[in-house]
């Protein structure tokens, strides 16, 4: 069994107003808020020494806190808009938590929906991340060769590579995306480097079926099922 070690942490970003899902991130999931789901998945893995959840909202402190996860302060409302990065925030509660010595040397960024986080990967990303890295992501393969998509304007369909259209699948190249199920870094390049997919950056790769973003009431509905699925294995 993996111990927790005092200098790993995990920081979850779940500020409050979203709009195309009402209260999405403390919305129930099968009987449980999905923010709890997240914290206890991470609780689970007995990697971190805190939880710790950014908000600018006391319901989602008073979850948060309801399943374990600590929320020291509420998040200003300037890093609680739209445009606001991911990075941005979770600097914040680096810095908030240096100046009360509370030091960190490895921190996981966790979305609050990330119900579907493998105890495993999470493990491994922890691996990677003592290496000579910055970052360490989860991705995974596009289902489709996106070399073959296309936009439609004004009725008008225009190939993003036209080059691309008659080659044979396997002739091209193999691409992937961000998974999003989470972000390992290293304290003080969450600080001090962007996260940009470079040689300092390494993936876990995970299976296309396992990757869920909600962002609608379709990826919603997409998610019950993928936690369906899992509850039958």
């Amino acid at each position: 069994m993996q111990k927790k070690v005092k200098n790993i942490i995990a920081i979850i970003p779940a500020r409050g107003g979203s709009k195309r899902i009402p209260n999405k991130n403390i919305k129930l999931f099968f009987g449980m808020p999905i923010l709890g789901r997240t914290i206890l998945k991470l609780k689970k893995t007995k990697l971190f020494k805190e939880i710790y959840v950014s908000t600018d909202s006391k319901k989602i402190a008073k979850i948060a806190q309801k399943y374990g996860a600590k929320v020291p302060y509420y998040r200003s409302k300037k890093l609680s808009d739209n445009f606001t990065s991911t990075q941005k925030v979770i600097q914040d509660m680096i810095n908030f938590l240096n100046k009360k010595t509370i030091n960190s040397s490895y921190v996981c960024c966790v979305y609050p929906t990330a119900f579907n986080i493998n105890s495993k990967d999470i493990k491994l990303g922890l691996k990677k991340i003592k290496r000579n890295c910055d970052f360490v992501i989860t991705a995974s393969k596009f289902s489709s060769p996106p070399q073959r998509g296309f936009a439609i304007r004004k009725n008008s369909l225009r190939m993003k590579s036209p080059k691309s259209y008659n080659k044979r699948t396997q002739d091209l190249e193999t691409i992937f995306f961000d998974a999003g199920q989470f972000y390992w870094g290293k304290t003080k390049s969450w600080l001090r480097k962007k996260l940009v997919f470079n040689k300092y950056c390494k993936a876990i790769l995970i299976p296309n079926w396992r990757v869920h973003d909600i962002d609608t009431k379709e990826d919603w509905k997409k998610a019950e099922l993928i936690f369906k699925m899992n509850k039958r294995k």
